[in-house]
This record gives C-alpha cells, structure tokens and sequence, in this order.
C-alpha cells in the first residue's frame, strides 16, 4: 500500500486523561480524535489494546485476540444503563500524570463486576450470545484461560492439573468448568470492549481518522494462545519454551533483548495454511484500518535464542516464513494495509518482502544524527513510501533526548537543523520532518508538546516504570489549543493536510 501525503499522532489509549485512573475509550478518547481532527491529522497511531502482561507490557500479553478490559469507558457503561452515576462518586485520587495499574485493576474490576450483575438481570443477553458467535473462534478459549487463571491463582498454565493443562479451548470442554460465572463475566468484559471501540472507530472515520493499530510478532508463553496452540511453538514435553524470542545487542541495548516469548513451529503453521496468522489479521482488520507489524526483521529470520541464556547475546539466525505467510494472507485477506517496522537489523530478504508487498517501512529521526549525512534516518534522505517519525514508543521524547546526548551529537543536530537554542528542538525538528518526502509522518503526542524524558513510554531492557505515562489535563488543552494550533499550520504549510 502507498499513503497520500499526510500526518499523524501516535498516543496510547492508556496516555489519555481520564478521571478513572487511566485513559479509555470513552470521552477521552472523543475529545482526542476531536483535536486530532482540528489540528489537521489524519491518522491515529496507538499501541496494542489487548490486554497487558508482565510489567504492563501491551507487547506482552496474554490473549492477542482480546481488548484489554481496562480500556473500558465508565461514562459509557453508565450511558449504557448497566452503571449508575452513584456508582462512579467513590473515585481514588489518582496520580494526574501516571498509571497506577495495580489500584486501575481494582477500580475497574469491580466497576465491571457490577456491570455484569446488572447486565444478567436485564434482557439484553442476546446481544451478548451473538456476539459470543460471531467472535466464537478466540472469545471462548479466551474467557475459559481467564477462569481458570483466577481459579489456579494466576500460575502459568503449564502449573496447571494435567485436566486444565491440556483443556481444549472449545466450548464443548469450556462447559465442564466449575465457575461458568466467571467464564461468562470475561465474556461480557469483551462485549463491552468491542461495544465501546466500534462506537469509537466509527467516531473517528466520521471525523476523517483512520487508526493504525500495533501487532507484536510474538505473544507471550502464559497466553491463551500458546495454551489453546501448544503445537504451533517450540515447546518441550512440560509445555515450556526451549528457545525465546529477542534481538542481538542493537542501539538500544549492548546485550540485546530478550524477550523471552516462544518462537513459532513456523514449519508447522506453514502446512496448516498459516490458519492462526489469518484468525489473528482478520482480528486485527476488524478493529484497525492499518496495522503496523512489530519486529517485521522476525518474519524474514529470527534471532533465536536459547531459553536458558540469560541475555540476547547468545543467539543465532534461523530463516522465517518469509513471502509464504503474506502470499497466503493475499489469499485471505482482501487487503494488506501494512507498514513493516523494519529498524534494527537489516536483511536483503526482509526489503525484498516489503518490495514485493509494497510495504512502507520506517525511518525515525532520533536514529539520524551520527555525523553521516547519508544516514537514512535524516529527513532529507526519506523516500515518499515511507512512515518518518520523530520517536516512537521505545525512544526518549525529542527534548528528552536532546539533553541526555553527547556534546558531539548535540552539536551535529545545531548544524543540521540550524538549531540556535537547543530547547526549540522538538518544534524545529518536526518541521524538517514534516517538509520530508515521507509521504506519512507520525509524531509522538509527547514531542508535539515538547514535553521532556519525564513522559517517556518504555526504556526496551527495563521492567519498572515503563508504559505509565499519560497526558495531564493542562497538557490535553495545549494540544487542542496552541500546540494543536500550530502543528494545523504546520500540517498544512506542508501540504499534508486532507
């Protein structure tokens, strides 16, 4: 696919502000598509919305077919009728510019409990069965993995009895559980997500903006996916992982990064025709318009890494599905509205895939400043099918960055851009990008305000502190106003405002 020229902002669903602790898909989310929409954008950009994992991680979830239930608007279950208004006076007094996600997890759980009461009591049960069919082959396996992982304390499924272990996830084996209560609350928790993020998603194509979704190569080991397709990765006989995903040491780590998912059978996907690969797209064309493909280097080959290294160093190479995967998703899907994440390693398979598909990679402008002015980073190397950012979520913010970067690196950006006071960086770096040939730039929601390293997202290779950040209220109204304000101005003096 080729995009016309045009901008947009990348922001978190969980970064909006939100009197609940987190952002949601209710009025924070509208009143963002609204400043989108103002302020010239085109395009929405956000992280994955299944639910999070180890850390809080939205790249390390346990069901990648699902929608994180935290996501899910209050004001909307209200407006729904299956909340009342009393029930939302006893709020915490959370942080203004952060998630606190263990007391988010509390709040929502039980906003949700009792919503589902409500719900059972009323007649609107069919809606939920119909749902429940449409959606039967993930939402059924998914609801009996969450069951069964309350029932069993939250342990990993290879701890679980030899029964449950090895449970197939139909519905057939999901009516011998004990707690059908709890099976069906986890169903109507996805009902609801799927509710409000429909409504959303029409909001904003309504409004002129498109969503671009995110989807992680890899799903984690304690999922519902491994779980219900234990034949589909490389597991040893007690169902653990005998080699992890990651890549070797690159620019944001010496060691390289482990990740520690399970790497797929990719042999046997192959001979089922990729059947799980198709499910997973369809689900995710059903809730994005585009999808960007995490780690898009894995498809071509993987670095595969020993389960008990404790590093990425120890790795090595082996050879992916390569163009068979996207031949057989041309044969299913009626589009591939991708955009390859290609930074890190590079590969002559890889460029040739994305050649042939005619996938945009990206270019991100923080990769740029290395003294070479050949560098494909620098704004005036970009080429039109590309995605330019400035940073994504795994970067410093722009001002961040600046201030934490060697004098000679610093030096080379005041040359580059003509930069008189380091502290306009942001604002003269998005122009340049901006002016670029990419025919899409995204830019994070943090660099539009030049906020500093405080409102960073994720630092890859650490645990604590990462994906907590969010927009305070003052912050919200800059960008609906001045900020939003001058990045239309931008957005249009550079011709990419549709």
């Amino acid at each position: 696919m080729e995009f016309a020229r045009a901008s947009g902002l990348l922001l978190h669903i969980s970064s909006l502000p939100s009197p609940y602790g987190i952002g949601d898909l209710g009025p924070p989310a509208y009143r963002f598509v609204d400043a989108c929409a103002r302020s010239g954008q085109t395009f929405w950009q956000m992280l994955p919305v299944c639910p999070a994992g180890h850390g809080y991680s939205p790249y390390a979830s346990p069901a990648s077919f699902a929608g994180n239930p935290l996501l899910i608007s209050p004001d909307l279950l209200v407006s729904d009728g299956w909340l009342s208004e009393y029930d939302l006076t006893d709020v915490p007094d959370w942080p203004a510019d952060r998630v606190d996600f263990s007391t988010v997890h509390e709040y929502k759980r039980r906003l949700l409990m009792l919503a589902f009461s409500k719900f059972l009591k009323w007649s609107w049960q069919s809606n939920l069965e119909a749902f429940i069919a449409k959606q039967q082959d993930w939402v059924l396996g998914y609801a009996g993995f969450c069951a069964l992982k309350e029932k069993y304390a939250n342990r990993v499924w290879t701890k679980w009895p030899e029964k449950e272990a090895r449970m197939l996830s139909h519905a057939q084996s999901l009516q011998d559980l004990e707690d059908q209560a709890t099976l069906y609350f986890h169903l109507f928790e996805q009902y609801v997500f799927q509710q409000q993020w429909m409504r959303l998603r029409t909001y904003c194509h309504k409004h002129g903006i498109r969503i671009i979704g995110d989807l992680p190569i890899y799903v984690a080991h304690d999922s519902v996916d491994v779980w219900r397709n234990p034949e589909q990765f490389q597991l040893d006989e007690s169902g653990e992982p005998t080699v992890v995903g990651g890549v070797p040491p690159d620019l944001f780590s010496q060691t390289g990064q482990r990740w520690g998912n399970p790497i797929y059978r990719w042999d046997e996907m192959a001979r089922d025709g990729f059947t799980w690969w198709k499910r997973r797209m369809k689900r995710a064309l059903e809730l994005f318009d585009i999808v960007r493909l995490d780690h898009f280097r894995g498809f071509a080959g993987y670095w595969e890494i020993p389960a008990s290294a404790p590093t990425a160093q120890t790795g090595r190479w082996i050879e992916g599905p390569q163009g068979a995967l996207f031949e057989s998703l041309k044969h299913t899907l009626s589009e591939l509205p991708f955009i390859a994440e290609d930074l890190g390693v590079d590969s002559t398979t890889m460029r040739q895939i994305m050649h042939q598909y005619r996938f945009p990679g990206m270019v991100v402008l923080q990769f740029g400043f290395d003294s070479d002015h050949q560098n494909p980073h620098l704004p005036d190397n970009y080429r039109p099918n590309q995605i330019a950012y400035t940073g994504t979520h795994d970067n410093d913010t722009l001002s961040g960055w600046m201030q934490t970067s060697p004098e000679c690196v610093r030096a080379f950006v005041r040359s580059y851009l003509n930069l008189i006071r380091d502290e306009d960086f942001p604002l003269v770096a998005l122009q340049k990008v901006m002016e670029s040939p990419a025919n899409l730039v995204i830019t994070p929601v943090q660099d539009v305000l030049s906020l500093g390293s405080e409102a960073r997202m994720n630092t890859p290779g650490t645990v604590d502190g990462n994906w907590q950040w969010r927009l305070t209220s003052d912050q919200m109204e800059a960008l609906e106003h001045n900020s939003g304000r001058h990045l239309h101005t931008l957005t249009r003096g550079t011709e990419r405002l549709r």
